[in-house]
């Protein structure tokens, strides 16, 4: 999947890929017709640089409620001739969540569009899904026949089905269909997962984790091996030589770390920086400066995942170096670091928006310890990155810091956060926001009755709400 092209955080269009809270206010004031294609733009196009922990469905969905939208721009998408080409989930998937959460606001087209792409789509396992968590049985067993005439009756056919129905996110519609009382139906399910379950137990004993021969050296040739196959080992070797490494065995981890292979190089140095060895920091500091970037990766991955306070205080040495590893320094002390280094995180937040812009992936820390540490100053800085990032991640942990440190949260930013694409930053608004605000009751009073709301946020409503459940 391709970057998605995000526009500018001030136009409609780049505000709802964003799933900026705003978004909906705006799209809700703009003309119906405009507001309508760049929802569509959105749901066909999915925004998210990672799909699979951004959430962005049920924000879609209650805009189509809200702008009365029709969903003829979904069908042609799903049922086009580029569904039969073009099978990964990432094509479809917005749209199908989007599909699943109209339904269960009982929109009856959204749920027969997913019955219709269930039985003839190319992402149909995630269809079903959807469909399992909101259709009828009757539903769910009237797509039992054109579900199973995907998989042939063969040994290859029956190897996938199967899988299909051991793999299933959803298991209530394999259910249903197991009780069917015809042979072609029910008889072949209750098979597939019987054979699904032989797999499972099969794979059981027959593990296929690392077992590389018990001695420091063959964990060191195994970890180089890896390498040059292309695969890194040196995390789970760091953890098999913490099983067979002894005392005397020290000094040869030591001098791989120093100069070894790369793969055991690697190897040595997580497991040194587990261990909290004295020495590790200076070969670490020494394996940053390798001109081989898996050497280097790995020397900043060790460091970070050293928890001591000798970590810490070498971190405020190293946080003004403009490599990696004074990123990472950097982030050690957000995480980690006390007041004193209020001033060197504020300045490497500052620093890494300037270079890298509000998307950096550093940023995710620095955002967190700004507001862990409580830097009043880190607010406008703070404030750019809420309005610039396309992460509807980063800007929820940004949120979170803006109510630690910008005393003009609760009157700004948190009121649009009551509409935001994320359930935790909603979650934030709804503890923060003030209530003086009209739009702020009201949202307050609808997220408290809204089924499909996370239950975390309904807690925060309510913490708001009073007890006759209408005062706020």
């Amino acid at each position: 999947m391709f970057d998605p092209v995000i526009a500018p955080s001030g136009t409609l269009l780049g505000l709802l890929q964003r799933g900026r809270g705003d978004g909906t206010l705006h799209a809700l004031a703009a003309p119906r017709a405009e507001a309508l294609a760049a929802l569509n733009q959105c749901v066909l196009n999915d925004p998210r640089h990672d799909w699979q922990v951004e959430n962005r469905s049920l924000y879609y969905a209650r805009l189509y409620l809200d702008l009365h939208g029709g969903l003829d721009a979904v069908d042609r998408h799903l049922f086009g001739a580029e569904d039969r080409f073009d099978t990964e989930e990432s094509r479809t998937g917005l749209a199908l969540a989007v599909l699943g959460h109209l339904a269960s606001y009982g929109r009856r087209d959204a749920l027969e569009l997913l019955r219709r792409y269930a039985a003839t789509g190319s992402n149909w396992a995630w269809a079903l899904d959807e469909l399992a968590l909101r259709d009828d049985d009757q539903g769910l067993r009237a797509l039992a026949v054109p579900v199973l005439a995907r998989f042939p009756a063969s040994p290859e056919g029956d190897a996938e089905l199967a899988s299909a129905v051991r793999d299933a996110f959803e298991p209530r519609p394999w259910r249903l269909w197991a009780d069917d009382p015809r042979e072609a139906i029910g008889a072949r399910i209750r098979a597939a997962g019987e054979q699904g379950s032989f797999d499972r137990w099969q794979r059981q004993l027959r593990p296929s984790g690392p077992r590389p021969g018990w001695s420091v050296r063959a964990v060191f040739d195994w970890a180089q091996q890896g390498l040059e196959r292309g695969t890194a080992l040196h995390v789970p070797a760091a953890r098999c030589l913490t099983a067979v490494a002894g005392p005397d065995d020290r000094p040869m981890i030591v001098e791989a770390a120093r100069g070894g292979p790369d793969g055991a190089r690697c190897a040595a140095l997580h497991y040194l920086a587990e261990a909290r060895d004295p020495v590790v920091l200076d070969l670490i500091e020494d394996a940053a400066l390798s001109p081989d970037r898996t050497v280097a990766d790995a020397a900043v991955s060790a460091f970070e995942r050293m928890c001591g306070d000798e970590a810490v205080d070498r971190a405020r040495g190293w946080v003004h170096r403009p490599d990696a590893l004074g990123a990472s320094a950097a982030g050690v002390l957000a995480t980690r670091g006390g007041t004193r280094d209020t001033e060197l995180v504020l300045g490497a937040l500052r620093e890494t928006v300037r270079a890298q812009g509000p998307d950096a992936p550093s940023l995710w820390a620095l955002v967190d310890g700004a507001g862990r540490l409580g830097i009043v100053c880190a607010a406008p800085v703070l404030r750019h990155v809420y309005r610039e990032t396309a992460s509807s991640q980063l800007r929820g942990r940004t949120a979170r810091a803006l109510a630690a440190t910008d005393p003009s949260y609760a009157t700004g930013f948190a009121v649009e956060c009551l509409w935001d694409c994320e359930e935790t930053t909603r979650e934030i608004a709804a503890r923060h926001a003030e209530t003086a605000d009209v739009r702020v009751a009201e949202r307050l009073r609808r997220l408290a009755a809204d089924p499909a709301e996370e239950a975390e946020v309904q807690t925060a409503v309510r913490s708001r709400i009073g007890p006759d459940a209408g005062a706020v």
